[in-house]
């Protein structure tokens, strides 16, 4: 067994005591609050029941799994944002897998931000990134706010959020629970929300937690103590709707009943196989023109690929699946799905 594979057997079994496994002081998080539709008390759920992994299912997954060699580094080409802000209008920047520069409505907003090399709490193991990201932190314009959906190492990356805190001081939105995780890494200007939940930004911008079908987890201690979600981002003309990390669900046609327009939706596709252990929490590209198609965005951007090695899908499957699946479909897509190349700016 190569060296690839044994780590990635590492990653694959600790998932089941959480995270990466490892139990770092400081490094979790945990919410107590009200019971809810969504919450009974001590541990979040989703709309849809979906079933904790057991160690079998993880024996499972890697048994299975075919290594796939095909990821390979690759550079990336230079990227500038220009102008520092806009007034009207959305402009999006694929920054690298979740985390996109949405600038709209005066505001400057990233979403997901790792500018890690690994999606780890330590820096010597872990899945490792295969491209840099498209701006480096000191090339980005100055930043207003910070959303983050979930506590997964490849979406709250407490180095990279110390370092945007320090730089910008933005506002830090998270889900109800993951507060406490940025106050004891220094971070104090942070905001939690539930979904539904609405923050006003300003007399003329909201953010609004929505519903994702996902999970949260940091430690073994963890598991679901805090809540997942996505965002809308409504301005005084155009709406931006961010998915985060989910699977396919009734919360689209949810957020479309409550939202009639949004202009651009960010949908995760990437490390949705084997369809069996992942199809309750992530999107596969399928499901992710489902998903464009039920919010009848105008426009969606693919996220989460080709970056990290998390699933069985390779660094391009997601991407050019969906790219035949966008294809076949053109004569009847309601608005357009963009597959982005890394540092890719799409102006509405």
């Amino acid at each position: 067994m190569n060296t690839k594979c044994w780590v990635k057997w590492l990653i694959a079994l600790s998932l089941i005591i959480g995270g990466t496994g490892f139990i770092l002081a400081g490094c979790s998080s945990t919410y107590q609050g009200p019971v809810s539709d969504h919450f009974d008390g001590t541990y979040f759920f989703n709309i849809v029941p979906t079933k904790r992994k057991t160690l079998w299912d993880i024996i499972r997954w890697r048994w299975q799994s075919v290594d796939n060699d095909s990821w390979q580094a690759f550079n990336v080409r230079p990227v500038k944002v220009m102008p520092v802000r806009i007034r009207s209008g959305i402009k999006a920047t694929f920054i690298n897998h979740a985390t996109v520069l949405v600038q709209q409505d005066n505001l400057n907003i990233l979403t997901d931000p790792i500018w890690s090399e690994r999606c780890s709490p330590v820096s010597f193991l872990g899945p490792k990134r295969y491209h840099p990201p498209a701006l480096a932190l000191d090339e980005l314009p100055p930043i207003d706010i910070v959303i983050i959906s979930h506590n997964h190492y490849d979406h709250l990356d407490l180095p990279t959020l110390v370092k945007l805190d320090k730089q910008f001081n933005p506002r830090f939105v998270v889900g109800l629970g993951n507060g406490k995780l940025l106050r004891n890494a220094g971070i104090n200007k942070v905001s939690e929300i539930d979904w539904w939940q609405t923050l006003q930004i300003s007399s003329s911008f909201n953010i609004t937690g929505v519903p994702a079908q996902h999970w949260s987890t940091r430690t073994r201690f963890d598991m679901n103590r805090t809540l997942w979600l996505g965002f809308v981002l409504e301005g005084k003309q155009d709406t931006t709707y961010f998915a985060g990390d989910t699977g396919i669900g009734p919360h689209f046609e949810l957020i479309k009943q409550r939202f009639k327009h949004v202009n651009l939706a960010l949908l995760p596709i990437g490390a949705y196989l084997p369809r069996w252990f992942m199809a309750d929490n992530h999107l596969s590209p399928k499901d992710a023109l489902s998903a464009h198609q039920q919010l009848a965005a105008d426009y969606s951007m693919a996220i989460h690929f080709r970056t990290f090695d998390l699933g069985d899908d390779g660094q391009y499957q997601a991407a050019d699946e969906l790219t035949t699946l966008l294809d076949q479909q053109a004569d009847e897509l309601h608005g357009q799905f963009i597959v982005p190349k890394v540092g890719e700016q799409l102006q509405l």
